[in-house]
C-alpha cells in the first residue's frame, strides 16, 4: 500500500552524444558493432515470458550489404497469437492493481539502464537493421527512447493530479484506469523509440499488449524486450509477437477482448485496420481506443525573403538524413523564381558532396533503404521522373541494389506542380521541386496545401515577419508539426509533441500527455460525506 502522494522526477531531454574520434561512447560503438557482426542471433517470441520458437523464420540481414547476416526470427501465426492475447488477458488484473509508481519504476529503471550499458547495444542493433549513422541512431534509438520513457511517466502523474471540484458535504475525485482488454501495438521500421513507445505508454497505465514490430525492425526491437525484461517488466504484460501482418493482424483485430490499437505506419493499413473494427464492432466487448500516425509528404515552402543558406541545409537535411525514410522528410519544396537560380547552384554544389555507404563508416551521411520492396517502390519514382517530360533530375538519380539498397539523393524539378512525385508519399531520398512566380503566393500556396491528402509536418522560410504570418495561417491545417525556418523533421520529446491530421493519422501527438489520456479510462467518485435523511424538498413545503 502506498501512503504517500509520489512524485515523478522532472524530466530533461537526454543529451545527444557526438561520438568524436577517441571518445569512450565512439569506443564502445565500435567495439559492439563488431562484436553483433561477428555473431547470428535466433529471435523467438516472447509470450507470457516463455520464449517460443515457431520454426517458421525469416533472415535478419543488414540493408547495406545483403550478405550480414545478423540472425533469424520466428515468426507468429494465429495458433500464438491467441496464446498471447490469453497471456495478456490473465496478467492484466495483477499489472492493473500494481500500484502506479512502481510501473513507472520498471520504466524509469529500462531509461537509466539504456543511458548507460545499454546504450551501445541499441545503438549499434539500429545501425546494423534499419541501416542508420550513429548520429540518426543516436538521436533515435537512445534519446528518444529514454525521452518517452521519462516524460511518459511524468505526464502520467499531471493527469491524475487532475482532479475535479467538490461542493461543500461532498468529495468528489476520478480515478485513471488502464482500458479493459488488451492493446495491440504495431510499430514500423524506421524509427527504434517508436518500437520502444508504442508498447510501453499503455502498459505503463495498467494496459496490457501485444506487440508486432515491423518485420524489417525485428533486430533491434528484440533488444529493446529484452532491456525491458531486465528492467523488471512483468511476463505478460507486453507479448512480443513478430510476423506477417495477416497472420499476426487478422487474428487480433477480430478478437473480442481487442481495446485498442497503438499504431505506426502506412496510411493504407491503418485505414484497412480501422474498417475491421467497424466491421466488427457489434462483436467487439469494448469501443477500441484506435491512435495512429501513417504518411506524410511533408513540404517545405519558401519565400522570397528566405536565408538560402539556411534553406539549402533545410532541405538537404530534411530530405535526404536516414534517406528519407521518415514520416516527417521533406519530400516537396516549392521555391519563388526569384531565388531559384541561387538556390539551385549551392544546393546542387551541396548534395553532390554527400557520401553514402555503410553505417559503420562515420564519415557517411546516407545508408541504404530498408529492404527489396522499399528499394523497388522508390526507384519507379525515379523511373517514372526520367520519362517525365515536364521534369528534370538535378542530383542523383542512381541507384544500385547489388551489394545493399543503395539510391542516391535524387532531386526532381518539375514544372507540373501536380506531377506523380509531388503528390505521393515515397518515403526515399526522393525531394521534388517545384518553382513558382513570386507574384502567384497565394496560388502557390494553395497547391501546397491541396497538392497532398497529408497533412503531417511542414516548414516555412522568410525572414519577412508578414510573409511569415501569411504562410502559417494559410497552411494552419496542412501540418500537425510546423517549423518556421528549420527543416520539417527531428520533433523532439516533450518539446514539438509529435503527430498529424488528415490522411497522416489521428494526431494524438505521441510524447504528450494528450496520448497518455487515450489508454486511460476515468472513472468518477462522488462521495457525500453527510448524505441527506429526508427525500424532500425545501421547495415543497407548503408554508
Amino acid at each position: 500500500m502506498s501512503n504517500a502522494f509520489f512524485k515523478i522526477p522532472e524530466p530533461i531531454n537526454d543529451p545527444v552524444r557526438s561520438y568524436e574520434p577517441g571518445s569512450l561512447d565512439r569506443a564502445l560503438l565500435k567495439e559492439t558493432l563488431a562484436n553483433m557482426q561477428a555473431q547470428e542471433i535466433e529471435v523467438p517470441l516472447v509470450i507470457g515470458g516463455q520464449e517460443i520458437k515457431t520454426g517458421n523464420v525469416a533472415d535478419l540481414r543488414a540493408p547495406h550489404d545483403h550478405s550480414i547476416k545478423l540472425g533469424v526470427y520466428h515468426k507468429a501465426s494465429a495458433k500464438e497469437v491467441n496464446m498471447a492475447i490469453e497471456a495478456a488477458l490473465d496478467a492484466r488484473s495483477n499489472w492493473a492493481a500494481m500500484p502506479w509508481e512502481h510501473r513507472a519504476s520498471i520504466i524509469l529503471k529500462a531509461a537509466d539502464l539504456l543511458t548507460a550499458a545499454w546504450r551501445p547495444v541499441i545503438n549499434g542493433a539500429t545501425m546494423l537493421g534499419q541501416s542508420k549513422t550513429v548520429y540518426q541512431a543516436e538521436i533515435d534509438a537512445a534519446c528518444e527512447i529514454v525521452d518517452f520513457w521519462r516524460f511518459n511517466a511524468y505526464y502520467m502523474t499531471q493527469i491524475m493530479a487532475e482532479q475535479p471540484i467538490s461542493s461543500p458535504g461532498i468529495w468528489n475525485r476520478v480515478e485513471y484506469r488502464p482500458l479493459e482488454g488488451f492493446v495491440f501495438a504495431v510499430s514500423p521500421f524506421n524509427f527504434t523509440s517508436i518500437g520502444a513507445n508504442l508498447p510501453t505508454a499503455p502498459a505503463m497505465v495498467g494496459n496490457v499488449v501485444l506487440w508486432k514490430p515491423a518485420s524489417s525492425a525485428v533486430y533491434s526491437a528484440h533488444y529493446i524486450f529484452q532491456l525491458l525484461r531486465e528492467a523488471g517488466m512483468p511476463d505478460g504484460v507486453i507479448n512480443f509477437i513478430p510476423g506477417s501482418g495477416g497472420q499476426v493482424g487478422n487474428p487480433v483485430m477480430t478478437s473480442p477482448d481487442l481495446a485498442g490499437i497503438h499504431f505506426t505506419g502506412s496510411t493504407p493499413v491503418f485505414q484497412g485496420m480501422w474498417k475491421t473494427v467497424g466491421d466488427t464492432i457489434h462483436e467487439k466487448k469494448y469501443y477500441p481506443r484506435i491512435v495512429g500516425e501513417t504518411g506524410g509528404k511533408d513540404f517545405i515552402f519558401a519565400h522570397n525573403s528566405a536565408n538560402i543558406d539556411a534553406l539549402v541545409t533545410a532541405t538537404i537535411r530534411g530530405a535526404f538524413e536516414y534517406q528519407g525514410q521518415k514520416c516527417s522528410a521533406a519530400s516537396r519544396l516549392y521555391v519563388p523564381a526569384s531565388i531559384w537560380p541561387e538556390f539551385k547552384e549551392k544546393y546542387v554544389a551541396e548534395v553532390n558532396q554527400i557520401k553514402m555507404g555503410d553505417p559503420t563508416d562515420f564519415s557517411n551521411f546516407m545508408n541504404a533503404v530498408i529492404d527489396r520492396g522499399a528499394f523497388e517502390e522508390i526507384t519507379a519514382y525515379i523511373d517514372h521522373a526520367k520519362a517525365d517530360p515536364d521534369s528534370e533530375i538535378i542530383t542523383g538519380g542512381g541507384y544500385d541494389g547489388s551489394k545493399g539498397w543503395f539510391i542516391e539523393p535524387t532531386t526532381i524539378v518539375t514544372s507540373n506542380p501536380r506531377m506523380k512525385t509531388m503528390c505521393e508519399e515515397i518515403f526515399g531520398p526522393v525531394m521534388s521541386i517545384y518553382v513558382y512566380d513570386d507574384d502567384k503566393l497565394d496560388e502557390a500556396l494553395a497547391l501546397c496545401d491541396e497538392t497532398s491528402p497529408y497533412a503531417l509536418t511542414g516548414a516555412v522560410f522568410a525572414q519577412d515577419r508578414f510573409a511569415i504570418v501569411k504562410m502559417a495561417d494559410y497552411l494552419q491545417n496542412a501540418a500537425g508539426n510546423f517549423y518556421i525556418n528549420d527543416k520539417p523533421t527531428g520533433a523532439v520529446v516533450g518539446q514539438q509533441p509529435f503527430g498529424g491530421g488528415r490522411a497522416s493519422g489521428t494526431n494524438d501527438k505521441a510524447g504528450s500527455a494528450t496520448n497518455m489520456t487515450r489508454w486511460m479510462s476515468v472513472r468518477t467518485i462522488k462521495e457525500t460525506l453527510d448524505p441527506p435523511t429526508d427525500w424532500r424538498y425545501p421547495f415543497m413545503d407548503s408554508k
